[in-house]
């Protein structure tokens, strides 16, 4: 605000005698207000890509980038598995965007909490909602509540140093684990579960989860699913790499792929090769080699399908889960409408830890922002929030918690691209915007201290200091307390 409203001024003040000097002011000025200040909320995939393209297409946007996290990245940082470190290559197309002149990246500050939406909206021209899916679709049944019962959201996010999750202490001493769920995140939850710790040491998982992995006696790991073979919600990448994880076997029953050679060759190209893939697996006797490391395997997972969680069975005592009572199913409809109903019989799972693993769900981040709680998402048209003009959503809070890193990638480039149709048509407030100088007037006020970008690379750089020991590519800090610290905060 400083230097514009002195600008302001100094071209109110002068006399008419300097009037050629004073369009030549009036003219600077209005290129000064076509400076679009523009706010992303959340730093993960869909913040940093919407923030991308808005810079790349826009030579005079201002972009500012809020995150509740002291750390940006989101899901890269907290989601995906440590030992998928080329997935988090990303990292550094985002960490580009954020040196740019034009970008600027605050951590530390909670929208909703710590600033409202109408007090972003403002300050800039445009603000965009990308802060993701932060919650767990709850499985509504009872026992749910019951020690060693989890979602796989916070599993993951306890041994991916999320600080809210640090707190979880899994109890791995049983020697079953059922996951409810047969997505990617399931899969990613049960190699953790089997991978031999040693494989684990040089990836970057925390120090905590990889301590209760090296003394974990799970041998055995369950991932239930409503539907059956060719319904399965993950993808090829990682089932192949389940089948091949050293020291454990997989277990298919042969049954649940009776008469699926034929629908098979109906089904889109990716989805025939998943279920080629498991229907040999299930159904082939493996070649001398593969026996042989099968027989000596002392772990093993296994897919159950056409099962219906109904309820988490209690241990004798009450205190807490020792099974799961499924319900069976068998399939109704066809193709993408097949739903699972009960057939009546039921089936007890015994097992010692539950892991959740049916959704991500978005939470509501601000009343005056609209919410559709039963789809979880913000009611928007191609990233335009409804009703709401100069607010857009971009990732899984525009579209719901499904696709990888290059769909939100996709899908926030064409949030940018709505949002800069608005601006060259003048559907965006005229006139300049104070942007980051309004919020840090009021962060300030309320006593929040926001983490600049090069304030993470300095946590960055003592991450990286602290793997080295180890042989770690980073030993990542978990407590925002002591980032604070760090900083001098």
């Amino acid at each position: 605000m400083g230097a514009r409203g002195g600008l302001r001024a100094l071209s109110r003040g002068r006399s008419r005698a300097g009037a050629g000097l004073e369009r030549g002011f009036r003219h600077h000025f209005s290129t000064q207000e076509k400076t679009p200040q523009i706010c992303v909320v959340g730093s993960g995939p869909a913040g940093f890509y919407t923030a991308q393209h808005l810079l790349k297409q826009h030579p005079q946007a201002h972009v500012d980038i809020y995150e509740k996290q002291p750390v940006p990245f989101g899901l890269v940082r907290f989601g995906v598995a440590p030992d998928h470190p080329e997935v988090k290559n990303v990292i550094n197309t985002f960490t580009q965007t954020a040196h740019s002149g034009r970008c600027a990246f605050w951590g530390n500050v909670e929208v909703g909490r710590d600033v409202t939406v109408p007090e972003l909206r403002e300050a800039y021209h445009a603000v965009v909602l990308s802060y993701g899916a932060e919650d767990h679709r709850a499985l509504e049944i009872p026992g749910e509540e019951l020690p060693g019962v989890f979602s796989a959201r916070a599993f993951v996010g306890w041994y991916n140093g999320l600080p809210e999750n640090q707190e979880l202490e899994p109890d791995l001493s049983c020697d079953t684990a059922v996951i409810l769920g047969q997505g990617n995140v399931a899969l990613d939850v049960a190699r953790i579960l089997l991978t031999p710790p040693e494989h684990l040491e040089r990836t970057d998982i925390t120090k905590a989860a990889l301590g209760v992995l090296r003394q974990s006696r799970v041998k055995t790991v369950w991932l239930v699913g409503r539907r059956g073979p060719l319904q399965v919600a993950f993808t090829i990448k990682e089932l192949r790499e389940m089948i091949q994880l050293p020291g454990a076997r997989p277990i298919l029953d042969p049954a649940d792929f009776l008469g699926l050679q034929d629908k098979i060759k109906e089904v889109p190209r990716p989805r025939k090769r998943l279920t080629e893939l498991l229907f040999r697996t299930a159904t082939e006797k493996p070649g001398p080699e593969e026996a042989v490391r099968q027989a000596s395997a002392s772990r093993a997972w296994g897919l159950r399908f056409f099962r219906s969680p109904q309820q988490v069975l209690p241990s004798p005592d009450g205190r807490r889960a020792a099974g799961v009572r499924l319900a069976v199913t068998r399939l109704e409809g066809v193709d993408e409408a097949t739903r699972a109903v009960p057939t009546g019989d039921i089936e007890d799972l015994p097992c010692g830890l539950v892991l959740s693993s049916i959704g991500y769900k978005s939470r509501p981040v601000d009343p005056s922002v609209p919410f559709d709680s039963k789809l979880g998402v913000i009611p928007n048209v191609e990233g335009r929030v409804m009703d709401v003009p100069g607010l857009y959503c971009s990732g899984w809070v525009k579209r719901g918690p499904t696709g990888v890193i290059a769909t939100t990638m996709t899908d926030s480039f064409l949030t940018g691209q709505m949002l800069l149709q608005d601006l060259k048509a003048g559907l965006l407030p005229s006139g300049p915007r104070p942007g980051y100088a309004a919020i840090q007037a009021l962060l300030s006020s309320r006593g929040v201290q926001p983490v600049s970008f090069s304030d993470w690379e300095k946590l960055d750089a003592e991450e990286v200091a602290r793997g080295q020991g180890t042989g770690k590519p980073r030993e990542k800090l978990v407590d925002p307390q002591e980032m604070l610290r760090l900083l001098g905060h």
